[in-house]
């Protein structure tokens, strides 16, 4: 039984295009491969579609819209139950389209294999640029009636019969100016035709040229349901054929008119040419219209890796997500979860579970389908091995706070081949990744895994150890470099009458996360809702309360899921709220509501404490004063990140260890400090994200990360798919291996025409087009 596709919702109300076609992609899903589909006008059924297991699919249509058809693949048929508008069987790759009336304008354009059967007629320009790769079969487009005018301009290649049945009393049934530009294939006539242009000939049928009507007729009358014209049209001296004249019958054509070099001398820039006087030129040397080496007006540049994917340019830790995908497409899987710990260490409990994944934001396949499961990819690489250090330098750093900001730059400094040292204040190592984060979001387990790992790589670590001025000064005195990664733990508040009442969201985070248990009322108010507020929200709820609402003084900074999570438990969010006081009724907002609460919790964010430092070394604000390097701009060797110079993600601070492990790295060598920049992020023009089937949406299921890879267009990253290599019309590009284990793709100037194919197919924008003038 076929499947139903129906245009049109529950309430009769006509569908998008992309909704209609989504069912057609489920139903493929399901395995389907007959269709009967009540289309509006919607346009693109029929192709390309394609089953896993390969099997042949059939679509019956009623009231399409434009291109049904287009890019229909061998193996498919489509039956459309009336007439269809334009573009029928539009660039038709092997698709059988059988249309059981007219068909519009353009009907075959660019078709380059397949059969179309029109019951009717078709409208201008049909025809037109169709063309036949000798690698696959030939296409057809069989008329029963008559065409348009334009028909068959710049014809390359394949068949077309035009039958001029119910035609009586026109005098051309090939309409006007047809064949213009025809340069291949063959069309077979019945009945008048005029104006056609001297470059095609017009001959009788030989025994060749019947055998094939005699053979394709009575399919074609079938299949459109019109088997009482056979005899009419078996009768093959009413019967045509138009084929194009070669190179050499044009040339002799031509033989009266003055060469190109005849014309440019004496008419163009000679005595009494338009341009005689203006340009000195004698024309020993041309360039023809098509050209290779030197003379082309474009020539392509295979540039792997010189743009960044959005993804990468995203992540702050600057992470090549689609290098890891393309190792894992190599069945390279070791490397592939190996590589991100370059680059972060915390890809299981960070990437995998609390980062807000700016990378998937910005991800292409967004525009196909949904982001590439990045949470998914970071957690394969929890188990992961460390990478080896490089050889010891006998540098020392001495890095303040063990948050992760601070166990990034140990990590990288450590791979460097230096030796950092952790100091950190609290128990325990892990900073707001430990102490504020529930763990129904970041399992302990998963945290504890990688902290586990840093430190065996031979980070030292010292808890309970606070830092003061003169502890500081002994730091500079012991070790090569300093970063100051000591985070932002002194809570904002506000001081509206009332504040002493308040609680404050880390210390009740930091209580709840160590099993302290704080005490609430029964209703609960926090000021605040972003991440940190969700935070504190759910632990509300986890430590008794019956009632949370939140609320803030502008929209909801935090991401969807949390407030989703948060709303799903009964919370409420409030906004704009501005609080006026706090007392023992609760909390009055400035516009006269009370929002009546037992405990308010205030969490609109945290300061630094660096008063371990001189005052100089601070900026107005009251953060570290650094410069592009993030080096203190008042104290040459020591550094600072994270939230001690800007407050921000926790994957900010990871990419600012990641960083700035990297400048000590040049500092300790002696070098100078030059600020370093992200390359430029390819631009989605770039992209061919036609060429990727999309997924239904709301059926989309990541039950294994490592598929992924058929999902991400890798940006910027070569695939080494080969398309280009096989496009390529001259076979210009070839493929070398490198001695680094690598490849490149080499377009060789001797043969290519500049033609710009290869950076118009490639699917992951690598090859760029320089123009020459």
């Amino acid at each position: 039984m076929a499947a139903k596709i129906s245009g049109f919702n529950d309430s009769n109300i006509r569908i998008s295009t992309q909704e209609l076609l989504h069912q057609i992609y489920a139903a493929l899903d399901r395995g389907e491969t007959e269709f009967e589909v009540l289309s509006s006008g919607h346009h693109n059924i029929g192709g390309p579609f394609w089953s896993v297991e390969g099997k042949p699919l059939k679509f019956r249509v009623k009231n399409p819209g434009q291109r049904i058809g287009a890019f229909g693949l061998e193996g498919t048929q489509i039956i459309v139950e009336g007439s269809t508008p334009a573009d029928a069987g539009w660039l038709n790759a092997g698709a059988e389209l059988i249309i059981k009336g007219d068909s519009g304008d353009t009907t075959a354009h660019c078709a380059a294999s397949g059969k179309i059967f029109v019951a009717g007629r078709v409208g201008a320009r049909s025809g037109s640029l169709m063309k036949h790769d000798p690698a696959f079969p030939a296409p057809e487009l069989w008329v029963l009636k008559n065409t348009g005018s334009f028909a068959f301009e710049f014809m390359g290649g394949g068949t077309a019969i035009i039958c001029g049945i119910d035609c009586e009393g026109r005098d051309s049934i090939l309409g006007d100016r047809s064949c213009m530009g025809m340069v291949g294939g063959t069309i077979y006539v019945r009945g008048p035709v005029k104006n056609l242009p001297e470059e095609v000939w017009l001959l009788d049928l030989n025994e060749a040229d019947t055998q094939f009507l005699a053979n394709g007729l009575p399919t074609f009358l079938e299949n459109i349901e019109r088997p009482q014209h056979l005899e009419q049209l078996t009768d093959f001296n009413q019967w045509h054929k138009i084929t194009a004249k070669s190179e050499v019958e044009r040339r002799q054509r031509h033989s009266m008119r003055p060469t190109m070099r005849e014309f440019r001398l004496n008419q163009w820039v000679g005595d009494g040419g338009i341009f005689g006087g203006l340009i000195d030129d004698d024309y020993t040397q041309v360039a023809g219209m098509v050209n290779t080496g030197e003379d082309r007006l474009k020539i392509p540049h295979w540039q792997n890796k010189a743009f960044c994917a959005p993804c990468e340019s995203a992540c702050p830790s600057s992470i090549p997500t689609q290098d890891r995908i393309n190792l894992l497409r190599q069945g390279k899987y070791k490397e592939a979860i190996e590589l991100v710990l370059n680059y972060s260490p915390f890809p299981g409990s960070v990437c995998g579970e609390v980062c807000p994944n700016p990378c998937m934001d910005a991800c292409t396949r967004q525009f196909i389908d949904l982001p590439v499961s990045m949470p998914e990819i970071g957690k394969l690489s929890l188990e992961a091995e460390s990478p080896e250090p490089k050889a010891d330098t006998g540098k020392k750093i001495a890095i303040i706070g063990g948050g992760p900001g601070g166990l990034s730059a140990a990590w990288h400094l450590r791979l460097l081949g230096h030796a950092p040292t952790i100091i950190e204040a609290d128990k325990e190592v892990g900073g707001k990744l430990r102490q504020v984060i529930p763990t129904d979001r970041l399992p302990a387990d998963s945290l504890k895994t990688e902290i586990d790992r840093i430190k065996k790589l031979g980070v030292e670590v010292k808890t309970n150890t606070s830092i003061d001025t003169e502890s500081f000064k002994q730091l500079q005195q012991d070790y090569d470099s300093i970063v100051i990664a000591s985070g932002a733990h002194t809570p904002v508040v506000i001081p509206f009458s009332g504040h002493e009442r308040l609680v404050k969201g880390l210390e009740f985070l930091k209580d709840f996360n160590n099993g302290k248990n704080p005490t609430i009322g029964e209703k609960v108010v926090v000021i605040g809702a972003g991440n940190a507020g969700m935070d504190v929200c759910l632990g509300a709820y986890a430590m008794g309360a019956k009632q949370v609402t939140a609320i803030d003084i502008q929209r909801p900074a935090a991401f969807k899921k949390e407030i989703d999570h948060f709303e799903k438990l009964g919370g409420k969010i409030e906004w704009p709220v501005f609080t006026e006081k706090v007392d023992a009724a609760g909390l009055h907002s400035k516009d006269g509501r009370l929002f009546a609460a037992d405990t308010v919790i205030i969490s609109i964010g945290e300061r630094p404490d660096l008063g371990y430092i001189a005052r100089e070394w601070l900026d107005e604000r009251g953060m570290a004063a650094v410069d592009d390097c993030g080096q203190l701009t008042q104290a040459a060797g020591i550094f600072a990140i994270g939230d001690t110079v800007k407050p921000g993600l926790l994957t900010h601070a990871i990419g600012h260890g990641r960083e700035v492990a990297e400048y000590i790295d040049s500092y300790l060598a002696g070098e100078k400090l030059v600020a370093k920049h992200k390359p430029v992020m390819i631009s989605q023009e770039y992209l061919s994200k036609e060429l990727f089937r999309p997924h239904n949406r709301s059926r989309f299921h990541m039950a294994d990360a490592t598929k992924e890879t058929n999902r991400c267009l890798s940006c910027g990253t070569c695939r080494d798919c080969s398309m280009c290599l096989e496009a390529c019309p001259e076979g210009a590009i070839r493929r070398e291996d490198t001695e680094d284990g690598g490849f490149e793709y080499i377009s060789d100037d001797q043969y290519c025409i500049g033609c710009g194919i290869c950076a118009g197919m490639c699917p992951c924008g690598i090859w760029g087009m320089e123009l020459t003038v």
